[in-house]
């Protein structure tokens, strides 16, 4: 009995730790500080939020380049970029966007292995309230010949 439950205990444990890491992205904390503070909060508008993607062919790459502007009155803290999905890697701007001024965020997804009608969702995190948005695209992939 002691010979099966000591290899079932320590696989449970690595399984909890792997699973307690892989969920921890970390906020620098000046930001995280900031997009808290009810004083800093803005106002973003989504010039691009949603695209159909039309057909593509199973292996290839795809750029979608979501554009938002900062309508309020605080500089506009992307703190998060979270795609629905390991097929889609998503990158947030580095630096506030200015009031006024547009930035964009960019994603690529890759079709490999994602044959059929795909529907992607890509969580953003800022100063704002809501704190978050969801963009989104969809794209059929076609069996590659």
């Amino acid at each position: 009995m002691k010979k099966r439950f000591f290899p079932l205990l320590l696989i449970s444990g690595f399984l909890f730790a792997a699973c307690q890491q892989s969920g921890s992205k970390a906020v620098p904390a000046e930001a995280a500080a900031t997009a808290a503070d009810p004083a800093t909060l803005t106002t973003v508008e989504w010039i691009d939020s949603a695209y159909d993607k039309g057909t593509i062919t199973e292996g290839e790459k795809i750029e979608i380049a979501y554009r938002f502007k900062n309508t309020g009155e605080h500089p506009l803290i992307i703190k998060d970029v979270r795609p629905s999905c390991g097929c889609t890697v998503a990158e947030k701007p580095q630096e506030p966007i200015a009031p006024g001024k547009e930035g964009i965020i960019k994603a690529i997804f890759n079709s490999q292995n994602k044959q059929g009608l795909n529907h992607k969702t890509i969580t953003v995190v800022a100063n704002t309230q809501p704190e978050t948005y969801a963009l989104k695209f969809t794209v059929t992939v076609n069996k590659k010949s």
